[in-house]
């Protein structure tokens, strides 16, 4: 069979505009409902008890949007679209928005083996070394003079060992006023001066720029080790506790049932909002889960909770929605399972 030049032509046409329309990147994100994977493989404490039922991580699937993926995310449920700098802020780049997720999530895990560590009378010892800069906000005060990476031990002459210790002496200061923040660079130790600027981002609160976590040395006996690939973000926390726990006490917590949930987790085992929660909901009713844990956030109007409940009273799922606000609010609840 002979094709025209004007068949092939039409044809090349054609392939090009579906190239076009499926890979051109636009500039929105779209977050859909990811998965809700059994966390027994991703967490693992060295000699750990086994128990019947499992945790689940839940996840939000992202990506920038192509032309297709924008038309289809306007027609299907639960998917949002959202303009590219609500996600990833202006003058961060696509890497350092990964690599800041990344380190969240290893942050979140820190937060929940101590959380869990400390609830199993485990083993565990815990030494503080200042705080790593995650990300400089461009046009931020600290643009050009942090970089990421850099470990900050001290702001005029005292030393920072936690994040919030570096967050609560920059909110008593003043625009214009000046710091002199001591630093680890490549092996180098520096000082350097910021002159502090309202900012934006912090609603016209004071700040320098930047996104930070804890740099801390936590040591456990027994081992437990984390293998979540490219899950980025704080949001496994809550779920990471569990299964530690689970794993470091003889007592089946999961009695047989599948358990998801979500919910940022910090040092002192509190619970906090985190985003896209429906679609976590819809991931984990797909796969078949009994109890989703949501954030309740002391019951505030608009909350995790009320958000979970309503997606679970509209796709019309069984999975039972349970409010925490606090790790051991979700431990004695399973505890009190049947």
């Amino acid at each position: 069979m002979k094709f025209t030049k004007r068949q092939i032509l039409s044809f090349f046409i054609v392939v090009l505009i579906a190239f076009f329309l499926s890979t051109y990147q636009l500039p929105y994100y779209i977050h859909k409902p990811g998965g809700a994977d059994a966390l027994n493989p991703i967490v693992s404490v060295e000699g750990a008890y086994e128990s019947e039922g499992d945790m689940h991580l839940v996840t939000v699937r992202g990506g920038q949007a192509t032309p297709v993926q924008l038309a289809m995310a306007k027609i299907l449920p639960y998917h949002d679209v959202l303009p590219i700098e609500d996600v990833i802020p202006e003058g961060i780049t696509d890497e350092d928005y990964f690599q800041a997720q990344l380190q969240m999530m290893e942050s979140s895990q820190e937060a929940s083996k101590v959380v869990a560590y400390e609830a199993a009378d485990a083993n565990i010892t815990i030494e503080y070394s200042g705080v790593y800069v995650v990300s400089v906000l461009e046009d931020a005060p600290a643009d050009g003079i942090l970089e990421m990476g850099d470990r900050i031990t001290g702001i005029d002459n005292i030393e920072i060992n936690e994040a919030d210790d570096l967050i609560s002496y920059v909110q008593g200061k003043s625009a214009g006023d000046v710091i002199t923040v001591d630093l680890d660079r490549e092996e180098e130790k520096l000082t350097k001066e910021i002159t502090l600027e309202a900012l934006d981002a912090l609603d016209s609160g004071v700040g320098i720029g930047i996104s930070l976590v804890t740099d801390r040395q936590v040591e456990v006996d027994p081992e437990v080790n984390f293998s979540s690939g490219g899950i980025g973000g704080p949001s496994a926390g809550l779920m990471f506790a569990l299964e530690i726990y689970d794993q470091l006490t003889e007592g089946d917590i999961t009695k047989g049932y599948q358990i998801a949930g979500t919910g940022e987790v910090d040092y002192d085992g509190n619970v906090y909002r985190i985003g896209g929660i429906d679609k976590k909901v819809i991931a984990a009713d797909k796969e078949g889960c009994d109890i989703f844990f949501a954030p309740n956030e002391n019951g505030a109007e608009g909350s995790n909770y009320q958000l979970a409940k309503k997606t679970a009273e509209d796709i019309g799922t069984d999975m039972v929605i349970v409010p925490v606000d606090t790790f051991e609010d979700a431990l004695n609840y399973l505890k009190n399972m049947e």
